[in-house]
Parts: C-alpha cells; sequence; structure tokens
C-alpha cells in the first residue's frame, strides 16, 4: 500500500488553512458589498443562539441568511463564527452531521459561551 508523502495532520492542517482562508476571503468580499456584514452577522448568530439554546451553526447561518444578512458566499460566516468563540460569545458543545455536506460528518453544535 503506497503511504502519501504528507503526514495526515499536515494534510487536515492544510485543509481547514484553506477553509480559513476562502472564509476570511469570502468575508472580505461581503464588507465590499455591506461594510457593517460582520457586525451584523456576529450580532445575529449569537442572540439568535443565546435565543435557542444548541443549535447548529448551518440553521443559525440559515436564520441570517432569512434575516437579510445574505453574502454572495456563506463560507463569509465562518470569520463570524471564529470571532465569536474567540470572545467567548459561544461556544461548541457537539458536533452534528452536515445538511450542506450531504450528510457527511463535521457540522458544530454551539450555545451561548460565558461572555456576556
Amino acid at each position: 500500500m503506497t503511504q502519501l508523502a504528507i503526514s495526515f495532520v499536515d494534510r487536515v492542517s492544510f485543509a481547514r488553512r484553506l477553509g480559513a482562508e476562502a472564509g476570511d476571503r469570502a468575508a472580505h468580499k461581503a464588507e465590499k458589498a455591506d461594510p457593517a456584514f460582520r457586525e451584523r452577522a456576529l450580532e445575529f448568530i449569537v442572540a439568535y443562539i443565546r435565543q435557542h439554546g444548541e443549535v447548529r451553526g448551518e440553521d443559525a447561518t440559515h436564520a441570517a441568511v432569512l434575516a437579510g444578512i445574505a453574502p454572495d458566499d456563506q463560507r463569509a460566516f465562518g470569520s463570524v463564527y471564529k470571532q465569536a468563540l474567540r470572545l467567548n460569545l459561544i461556544r461548541v458543545v457537539g458536533y452534528v452531521p452536515r445538511v450542506r455536506g450531504h450528510g457527511s460528518m463535521g457540522g458544530k453544535l454551539y450555545a451561548a459561551g460565558s461572555a456576556e
């Protein structure tokens, strides 16, 4: 059996970095169309999770889009979730199958964080 020259850990790290970069590019593009995108999205996502308890990230994102916070590329929300996690406004409490990922694992279940 042939092994790949790059370790699994390195491949995962590389894939995550590419995903983060794509999300950041999407967020910058969203901010060109709506300079308040990140602020509006952060406020909405945190409030939605606080109101509903444990929430799948995809559901919170979908609700934001329905509320009119709708960037061209929904990967723009990735940087919003990262910021909310970094500020401890939300926290990951589990993992769930992804709807948009055709049932693949990797979806996150969020709850309110301890920061007020």
